[in-house]
Order: C-alpha cells, then structure tokens, then sequence
C-alpha cells in the first residue's frame, strides 16, 4: 500500500508545497503563502483519503529533521548584515528580551482568562519560538508537544500574513526594528516575510530567532512557576 511507504509522507508534503508555490504565484497574497496552502492540502489530502496520520507521518518526518540546520543556515545573511548588529547591538538585545517577555506575558495572562490547566499553559508558553526549539522545551516542562507545533505554526503564519499592516499601524520604520520585532515573536514562518521586506529585515530576524529561542529556554522553566492557580 503507497500510504505505507517510507517515501509516502515525503512525496506528499514536497508535492503540496510545489503546488503551494504555484499557488502564490498566480494569487500573489499573504493569505496564499506556500507554506499555508502546504498545510492545508495535506490535512484535506489526508482527511479525504482516511490515510492514518501515522502512516503520513512516517515520511514526512524527516523533513522536519532539516529544520534545525535550515534554521542554522540564516546566519549567512546576518553575517552579511554584521555591521548593523555592532551599531545597534544594545537596542536589539533589548528588543528580543521585551519580546520574549511580552509572549511568555501573554500566554500567562491568556492562560488565567480562560481558565487553561498547567499542562496546556506549558504547551503554549514556547509557541513564538521555532519548533526545533519550541518542541523540547515542552516535553521538559510536561506539556503536549502535538499542540505546541500547531500552535507554532498558527503564530508563525499570523505572524506572516499581519506583520506588515501591524508594523505600520505602530509606525515601525527601522528596518532593525521590524527584523527584530518579527524574530523574536512569529519564527522561521514570519522571518520569510521579513526577508521578503528586505535584507538587513530579514538577518535581525533571523538572529532574532536564535537569540529568542535560547532565551526562552533559560526563563521558561521559572516562567512555568508562574502558573500558581487551580
């Protein structure tokens, strides 16, 4: 049976991101990013054809295994871009500490509103990060790792579709600002915008990225501490 097939869950995903391309192509709109229509044919694939998620997954997995050294790979452009990380090294230390805090801020808030259980406020807690880091960093806390990359996922292409608008309804201009602001909240999946915003966008959010990550896994251990009702 080809669902049972090794290949099957790779060939699947790479031909709904061929198509998600030519898709974005023609449409030319964020709501039509490739990576969303990727999504969205898998799932209605799948679901239309009965084919266990496990069976999909059984391939597809390996091209998650890619997303650490891709993740690695944005180093290139801010390496090309170094000289505006020493003229504003401060600000953007600064600017990726506010947001890592003002995510972990939100899901606190978020989780006291709605009434969450620890274990769903863990799984949230590294959704703005990228799911290389996001992933382990809830096992470690105890939360469910299924919701985490969805979640993941939601914020990235949120985070994709809305930070242009969002940015000048702030009247961000910097291009340090936007990079920073889009990294350190929306991941790999919105660093596409910013590279498609600029260059020097797309290096500060791709050091944004990194730098986030790694912060969030110093504070998210004290930041589950937070979580105090029920």
């Amino acid at each position: 049976m080809i669902s049972g097939s090794v290949y099957f869950g790779l060939a699947l995903t790479c031909g709904a991101y061929v198509v998600g391309c030519v898709v974005h192509r023609f449409a030319k709109t964020p709501l039509l990013n490739p990576l969303i229509v990727t999504n969205v044919l898998v799932i209605a694939f799948l679901a239309l054809t009965g084919i266990a998620y496990d069976d999909y997954f059984n391939g597809a997995k390996y091209i998650g295994d890619l997303l650490t050294p891709a993740t690695v790979c944005l180093a290139i452009p801010l390496y090309r871009q170094l000289h505006l990380l020493k003229k504003h090294a401060a600000a953007i230390c600064c600017g990726i500490a506010a947001g890592v805090l003002a995510n972990s801020l939100c899901i606190l808030l978020m989780s006291l509103l709605f009434g969450f259980s620890r274990t769903m406020y863990v799984t949230l807690l590294p959704k703005s990060i990228t799911a290389a880091i996001a992933m382990p960093v809830c096992e470690e806390l105890g939360g469910i790792p299924a919701i985490t990359m969805l979640a993941t996922v939601i914020t990235g292409a949120f985070g994709y579709i809305s930070a242009p608008a969002l940015l000048k309804l702030v009247r961000v201009g910097d291009k340090v600002a936007k990079g920073v602001a889009i990294g350190s909240s929306s991941h790999a999946f919105g660093t596409l915008k910013a590279f498609e915003m600029g260059e020097a966008e797309g290096a500060m959010s791709s050091l944004a990225i990194a730098a986030a990550g790694l912060l969030t896994v110093a504070i998210a251990p004290f930041a589950s501490l937070l979580f105090f009702w029920q």
